[in-house]
């Protein structure tokens, strides 16, 4: 009889998982996110405004119009000067839904100059304009 116990003890088979070829996927993985996540990042350098106004709810892809500090006006990364900002504003929001603007400006900006910006935008039939800025704390 104690033969028979021993064999049934040996033919018990392992039912356990192995997690470190997962651990290890998963490591190479995160170290990846990780170095590449910085070089994702794109864009205009603008040294925007600080303001205490919470911020704005981006979950459906809005329209960015930027001033640079030399007053140049991008939008979606094309150089689009002041003459022809209104039939380019008009182009553009014939097929879009979402009819809001949001105007990201550097501080160093003249006021006038983001005003006649506004007035154009307005003249374009865009009545929903936002401006971006940075909390007061960063």
């Amino acid at each position: 009889m104690a033969m028979g116990s021993g064999s049934n003890n040996s033919r018990m088979a392992v039912s356990e998982i192995n997690v470190t070829p997962l651990v290890d996927v998963m490591l190479v993985l995160l170290i990846m996110f990780m170095v590449t996540a910085p070089l994702m990042q794109q864009g205009i350098d603008v040294d925007l405004p600080k303001t205490s106004s919470s911020g704005v709810d981006l979950s459906d892809e809005p329209m960015v119009l930027v001033i640079t500090a030399n007053q140049q006006i991008t939008i979606a990364k094309q150089n689009v000067p002041m003459a022809d900002l209104r039939t380019k504003l008009k182009s553009i929001f014939e097929k879009r839904k979402n009819k809001n603007i949001y105007i990201q400006a550097d501080k160093k900006v003249d006021y006038g100059f983001v005003a006649e910006t506004m007035a154009e935008i307005r003249a374009a039939g865009i009545y929903n304009i936002g401006l971006i800025t940075l909390p007061k704390g960063q």
